[in-house]
């Protein structure tokens, strides 16, 4: 099986600041693309930044120029570094990845648990 884990989510002023991580462990030969995506009350889930294994990135247009994604490949985790964060960003945040678990296995997709995000005006 494959476990991914959350951190870094918590309450912060607007203007401010976080850093997520996400680490991938389990049955893991290699990760596709990696991702977060995040899910306010009432809303469906978005997402809001991809990152693959080769580096391309793509962001939702709400969050580009203030959140950048990154991954370590070796650690199999991905972050995302929030910056001039919003109200309008708080919202539960999910880490998502596309695993192969065997080498030319078809990728399967795994969710994390989630983190909250909460910024106050």
């Amino acid at each position: 099986q494959v476990q991914l884990v959350e951190s870094g989510g918590g309450l912060v002023q607007a203007g401010g600041s976080l850093k997520l991580s996400c680490a991938a462990s389990g049955s893991i030969f290699s990760i596709d693309v990696m991702g977060w995506y995040r899910q306010a009350p009432w809303n469906q889930r978005e997402l809001v930044a991809a990152i693959t294994s080769g580096g391309s990135r793509n962001y939702a247009d709400s969050v580009k120029g203030r959140f950048t994604i990154s991954r370590d490949n070796a650690k199999n985790t991905v972050y995302l570094q929030m910056n001039s964060l919003r109200p309008e960003d708080t919202a539960v945040y999910f880490c998502n990845a596309d695993v192969r678990r065997w080498p030319l296995s078809t990728p399967a997709n795994y969710w994390g648990q989630g983190t909250q995000v909460t910024v106050s005006s």
